[in-house]
């Protein structure tokens, strides 16, 4: 029996040497995580062009090889993707997305005792719906309980399908601020903030929000007041700078946007009201706008009547849409940095396309051209994120997050309702043309 063993444990060690030989000699001949997408036209967002017949390789969750198939060798063994044909761009990035996301009207009062376990599994199931749709990453810009954290961990590890994702924690909402009447409020005062901000950094946090206005889903107070005080700003952000953590701002008001400039706030989400001049020290600063066009344009009015939302809520939304829009086409011809976001789920259907699409749609309708609006949403929230290295491009070093679609996008952004492939970390999460 002993002799047995020995034979065995031998056949095993010249299997293995063997094996070790064969790869060296052919890398990736026995790698299973090495993949190789072929024939696609490979769209280059720094420089604007397509690379025709190209070849990306991809060992594990980052692509390892971009080039066109005359120049890019394929490791043997290479499981191969065939996409004669298509377009290969980087997975869109949403940065303000909501996966707990509740809102006034029927839906909202049936999740008003919702419990934490029923909350995970309902973020779970919305990130999953949005990596399907096209959306890779995305910036939760205020959750309840923390339960963000929970979903996070578990795609980190595999476990779960969903987009990657970097959380603000819970939102700083001063008393009777933005979202006061459906999370919990309350912080006030410099020590107060201090204390909150630093609760949301230690679960986790690579954002904090603060609610510097009201909003589309408040009863009570004008959009366009100032609920925070200097102070209160100047502190949030101290604390968050000082941890390497970025600080945004719920703002429909020109008021409240400038002096949270003034207190160093790194972005801006919504913008309702603000102007011209507002935008240039945005711009002036480097800060970010996260425009969210489509929860004021007519497409959310399917959503929000879908929820049950109250008939105030819709005149509230479409009060503003007009005013919103205008703030869009001023910081487009401002040129203030914009990364997309939506405010909506990133796969609710909107006007004939999803959220996150119809978004992107709607950038160049209020005056980018389709490169510009493919960058807000593909390259630029890499920037905001502080995550150029991994995300943002098809590119050897990057994460292999990647969507394809039938039209050429750089031509007509409407080409983005055509997605039909989508991959996360080098994981084929969808293929409609399955028998390649």
């Amino acid at each position: 029996m002993g002799c047995a063993m020995c034979c065995s444990t031998m056949s095993r060690g010249v299997a293995a040497l063997c094996v070790a030989v064969l790869s060296a000699m052919s890398p990736g001949l026995a790698d299973a995580d090495v993949k190789a997408i072929v024939g696609a036209n490979i769209v280059d967002l720094e420089r604007g062009v397509a690379i025709p017949d190209g070849v990306v390789v991809i060992d594990g969750d980052r692509i390892r090889a971009v080039g066109t198939a005359a120049t890019t060798q394929i490791p043997a063994g290479a499981q191969i993707i065939h996409a004669q044909g298509e377009w290969l761009l980087p997975g869109l990035m949403d940065m303000h997305v909501h996966l707990g996301l509740v809102l006034p009207g029927a839906q909202g009062a049936e999740l008003a005792h919702e419990s934490e376990a029923a909350l995970s599994l309902r973020m779970a199931r919305n990130a999953r719906d949005s990596l399907y749709a096209g959306t890779t990453t995305v910036r939760l810009t205020g959750e309840s309980k923390h339960a963000e954290f929970a979903v996070k961990a578990a795609i980190d590890r595999h476990e779960l399908q969903g987009p990657r994702i970097f959380s603000a924690g819970e939102p700083l909402i001063p008393t009777g601020g933005h979202g006061a009447e459906y999370l919990a409020n309350g912080v006030d005062g410099p020590a107060e903030v201090t204390k909150f901000v630093r609760a949301q950094i230690m679960a986790g946090a690579t954002w904090i929000k603060l609610m510097i206005s009201k909003g589309l889903a408040d009863t009570k107070g004008d959009i366009a007041a100032s609920d925070m005080t200097a102070a209160e700003m100047s502190a949030a952000v101290e604390i968050a700078h000082s941890h390497g953590v970025k600080v945004t701002a719920h703002t429909g008001s020109p008021a409240a946007t400038l002096a949270a400039l003034g207190a160093g706030v790194d972005c801006f989400e919504h913008g309702y009201f603000l102007d011209e001049h507002v935008f240039r020290e945005i711009k002036k600063s480097g800060g970010w706008y996260v425009p969210t066009i489509v929860v004021s344009q007519s497409g959310a009015l399917e959503f929000f009547r879908k929820i049950g939302s109250p008939p105030w809520y819709l005149e509230r939304a479409k009060s503003v849409g007009a005013r919103h829009w205008q703030a869009l086409r001023t910081a487009i011809a401002t040129g203030v940095n914009i990364a997309m976001g939506t405010d909506q789920f990133p796969f609710e259907p909107n006007e004939g396309t999803v959220a996150a699409v119809r978004e992107t749609e709607l950038y160049v309708e209020a005056g980018m051209t389709p490169l510009q609006a493919l960058r807000s949403a593909m390259v630029n929230p890499a920037q905001l994120l502080g995550a150029e290295r991994d995300l943002g491009a098809v590119a050897p070093g990057k994460y292999a997050d990647v969507i394809m679609t039938s039209a050429n996008p750089l031509e007509d952004i409407h080409a983005l309702r055509g997605i039909n492939f989508v991959m996360a970390g080098g994981e084929v999460v969808r293929d409609d043309n399955a028998k390649r």
